[in-house]
């Protein structure tokens, strides 16, 4: 027996296991998952795996072809810590029944297969992803859109408009906006519900640098993980979703990772940052512009050059671009620079160890599907590397302060999810090579997003569009 195998069964002893739970994600990245009683784990469901309905799950299989299976990955395994009966989950990768290969929009397959790339290139054996997730933690959410109504409403405790509501008694200490970056208690009214989530964590295997508040009033939070394999760390961000979603719910909060639900304060973004290494080496340490080799130079390059495309992965959502807009703290500009913030790659210098070089892709938010942004800007990077795309000079200055003849020549983000679209339908065959996107799966992306995302919310009026033009 395989060793991962028999230390799920060893796990399953150990702990008294009751449930075998199986998670695996649809096309546009939320988990799904389906439970089975401890003794119908055995060996062969790590061959033949477990059946359900594809044609259930977004952007997956017609009903006329809906069979499919999940094969569970040893490797992956935890334990719930959300369950009443003791519960091992593991994640699964989605399989069809018939030819025995992964699904070509299982989002867990592409980013192996941008793994096996990486490794088939020669130029390195790992890739390394350290994300920085923003959440904010509501106390309060609803929200409706009918054919006559159309509102939201959220809530936090923290929240600067709150300073004047009757809360038997109001104690102050509401973070005003744009000002909770490192308060402490007790205006960081968050801090032993994010220490919880970061213990649960660790609980589950993932390895947590630190956490803290957020620059947005109501609530917004961060908790960074270690930097981790590609395939592993989009695992790790779908388990921290999960820990964060379900302990602020046990707390009778709602925690969301939407880019723009505060129209006045910061969003949440999901800066991503990158290095590739080759026999345990770095490869991005060098000689050059600070501190870096020629390869995380072009590294840059493949970045800039396909950001746009990028952004339909990275910044897949309609809400994505209300958090990218000119004139404010976004990294709408795409320029790269060593520790300046105003550029949308920044080269970071707490440290002068070759280990710790690394780049900083800033756009990215954490809406998206983890396993397709970030196998995308890994085939982005690549690309750089292979035709030695240089990224041009760095941005030293702060972006935000130059004068509009400057910044005309600096080019941005795309301005709508539609305008990512597009440039993804237009820039796409870097993501091709080694198999690892397909055709089809851009396809099926570009259109579940104009379907279900961009054409509903066009035609639906909202409310500012009542304030502005009712009396006209």
């Amino acid at each position: 027996m395989d060793e991962a195998i028999k230390k799920v069964f060893e796990l399953a002893k150990s702990n008294g296991a009751e449930i075998v739970d199986l998670k695996f994600m649809d096309f546009p990245g939320l988990w799904q998952h389906f439970s089975m009683p401890v003794h119908l784990l055995q060996e062969d469901l790590f061959e033949e795996g477990a059946g359900f309905d594809g044609s259930s799950l977004r952007g997956f299989k017609h009903i006329h072809e809906s069979d499919m299976l999940v094969i569970p990955d040893p490797n992956s395994i935890f334990v719930d810590p959300f369950m009443k009966p003791t519960t091992l989950s593991m994640i699964c990768d989605v399989v069809d029944p018939l030819t025995r290969k992964h699904f070509s929009r299982c989002p867990r397959s592409i980013s192996q297969k941008a793994e096996s790339y990486l490794k088939a290139t020669g130029i390195a054996d790992t890739a390394y992803f350290g994300p920085e997730a923003e959440f904010f933690i509501f106390d309060n959410i609803q929200y409706d859109q009918t054919a006559n109504e159309a509102f939201y409403h959220f809530d936090s405790i923290e929240g600067a408009w709150n300073t004047g509501k009757d809360e038997n008694p109001n104690l102050g200490y509401k973070i005003q906006y744009k000002s909770g970056y490192f308060p402490v208690p007790p205006h960081d009214a968050l801090q032993d519900i994010r220490s919880e989530m970061v213990l649960t964590m660790q609980k589950c295997g993932l390895a947590v640098e630190c956490h803290h508040h957020e620059v947005a009033s109501a609530g917004q939070s961060e908790i960074d993980l270690r930097y981790e394999p590609l395939v592993k760390m989009s695992d790790y961000l779908m388990i921290f979703k999960y820990i964060v979603k379900n302990i602020a719910k046990a707390h009778n909060k709602t925690a969301t990772f939407m880019p723009k639900p505060i129209s006045a304060d910061n969003g949440n973004g999901m800066h991503v940052h990158q290095s590739l290494w080759k026999n345990g080496k770095p490869l991005f340490a060098g000689t050059e512009y600070a501190g870096l080799s020629e390869m995380g130079l072009f590294y840059i390059g493949g970045l800039l050059k396909h950001a746009p495309a990028l952004l339909a992965f990275t910044n897949p959502t309609v809400n994505s671009y209300r958090r990218l807009v000119p004139g404010f703290e976004a990294p709408v500009n795409l320029a790269y620079s060593q520790r300046n913030r105003s550029a949308s790659i920044r080269i970071p210098m707490y440290s002068h160890n070759p280990k710790t070089k690394r780049i900083e892709f800033r756009c990215p938010d954490p809406s998206g599907n983890p396993y397709l942004a970030l196998s995308a800007l890994l085939m982005a990077g690549l690309d750089g590397i292979i035709n030695k795309i240089h990224p041009g000079d760095p941005m030293d200055k702060n972006i935000y302060d130059l004068p509009p003849e400057v910044l005309k020549d600096i080019p941005t983000t795309p301005g709508s999810l539609d305008d990512a679209l597009k440039a993804l339908e237009n820039d796409y065959d870097f993501l091709l090579k080694g198999d690892v996107f397909t055709e089809d799966v851009i396809e099926t992306w570009i259109d579940y997003k104009i379907e279900n995302e961009i054409n509903p919310i066009k035609l639906q009026p909202t409310p500012l569009e009542f304030v502005k033009y009712f009396d006209v």
